[in-house]
């Protein structure tokens, strides 16, 4: 992992079209903004853990009905 350190107003780029820019710090909670570009998704860790957890659901019962249905023939 890279540590970076960072006052307001100023950012970190990661690759060429990628811009986190410190927008605020109030006690221990920083506010930051992202610019990316609309291809890339950009998920709080919260949020993308319970699309990743979903999505493992929802293939692994894919593979179950599949499985069903070739023993049923």
């Amino acid at each position: 992992m890279l540590a970076l350190s960072r006052k307001a107003n100023e950012s970190i780029m990661i690759g060429n079209d990628i811009e986190i820019t410190i927008l605020e710090v109030k006690g221990e909670q920083v506010k930051i903004g992202i610019n990316a570009p609309k291809s890339v998704p950009v998920y709080r860790e919260e949020v993308y853990e319970q699309i990743r957890e979903a999505n493992k659901e929802a293939a692994t019962d894919a593979v179950q009905e599949n499985l069903k249905n070739l023993f049923k023939k």
